[in-house]
């Protein structure tokens, strides 16, 4: 959005996926800290289930889409039956991150309106024992109005019946409009920040439209964090959980977890 800016946006994780440290690296600092967010996410089902969980963030190229493929592994890990939805469709990259097709996906069961198409039939394997996996499939000229319409809130509620959890990786709140009415219809919504990226007039404004339509926010996840920084600063809305994670396993021992934020 103009209002905010224009940054240059990173097309890495879209042409060769995201970086699943929870897969390559289990025992690293790295996916240590993706099963913390997995444990807080777990805390937060004593006053309501989460099973349904959106990963979002004020704009693109923030990691939102390593974050959520990589706790949808650590939910899988620990048992739970996980689907993983690619609802990016500006921007997918699920299909590149498990190194699949992409020819059918979730915009071909949201334009089939269940009459041709089988949800059982498109979503995948991941190769992750209890993770599947459904990707965006071709690139619509509507995101907005698939992603709004009642097919699409209809799906969800029957992965719900389904799987124990259902992840849903969105597009940037601030890009596209349906982020806002699909986060309203889950049980939580994560949003992930970039340190020295997102900017803060952006990130309070995304907090501001999750706010507006009574979504609930479960936390943040501080992504690619500068370990010689301040590695403990927030946002300061004074909600959820906040965590730090990067790559390179030497540099993320100074990170560390962040705790509650008061």
């Amino acid at each position: 959005m103009g209002l905010f800016g224009k940054k240059h946006l990173d097309t890495e994780t879209m042409e060769n996926g995201a970086k699943l440290i929870t897969l390559a690296n289990p025992q690293s600092v790295i996916s240590e800290q993706f099963r913390n967010i997995r444990t807080n996410i777990n805390f937060m089902n004593v006053d309501k289930e989460v099973k349904t969980l959106a990963f979002t963030s004020a704009m693109a190229s923030a990691g939102k889409s390593t974050v959520s493929a990589n706790v949808a592994i650590t939910m899988a890990q620990a048992g739970k039956k996980t689907v993983l939805i690619d609802a990016d469709l500006r921007r997918p990259t699920l299909h590149s991150t498990f190194n699949t097709t992409n020819s059918n996906g979730l915009t071909t069961l949201l334009t089939s309106r269940g009459k041709d198409v089988d949800a059982a039939s498109v979503i995948r394997e991941s190769g992750v024992e209890n993770l599947s996996i459904l990707t965006a499939g071709p690139i619509p000229p509507n995101p907005s109005e698939l992603l709004s319409s009642k097919h699409m809130l209809d799906l969800i509620a029957d992965l719900k019946q389904k799987y124990d959890m259902v992840i849903l990786d969105l597009a940037p709140i601030l890009d596209a409009a349906e982020t806002q009415q699909l986060t309203s219809a889950l049980d939580g919504t994560i949003l992930v920040v970039r340190q020295g990226y997102s900017q803060k007039a952006a990130v309070k404004r995304a907090v501001e439209l999750l706010k507006l339509t009574k979504s609930p926010i479960l936390g943040y996840v501080m992504n690619d964090v500068d370990a010689d920084g301040d590695g403990g600063y927030g946002y300061g809305y004074g909600y959820g959980y906040g965590y730090g994670y990067g790559y390179g396993e030497e540099d993320t021992k100074k990170k560390g977890l962040f705790g509650r934020k008061k």
